[in-house]
């Protein structure tokens, strides 16, 4: 796989990073969305502190990737569930 360097910007500060080529896009998209959610806070907060800003995103998005982890394993389990009442239900009658 190709790896690319490239550069982000997050809260006014350049990180350069080498990436998968097809990492790439998410990368940017993650930065944007660090940046989009500084922006928000700065608008509704007066907090002025870069760090407990910075701190505040990474705890909402933290917690959105435990909880969507979380969802996925409940679904397994109910997929997991239906899978072995299909099986039960085609396993061959024994007279």
């Amino acid at each position: 796989m190709e790896e690319l360097s490239i550069k982000v910007n997050i809260a006014n500060r350049s990180y350069p990073l080498t990436v998968q080529a097809d990492e790439e896009e998410m990368v940017r998209r993650a930065a944007k969305l660090i940046n989009d959610k500084l922006k928000d806070l700065q608008q509704l907060f007066a907090v002025k502190d870069m760090q407990d800003m910075l701190s505040m995103i990474s705890l909402e998005i933290a917690y959105e990737l435990i909880r969507l982890k979380n969802t996925h394993s409940r679904e397994q389990e109910l997929l997991q569930k239906e899978v072995q009442q299909l099986q039960q239900m085609l396993e061959p009658v024994n007279l």
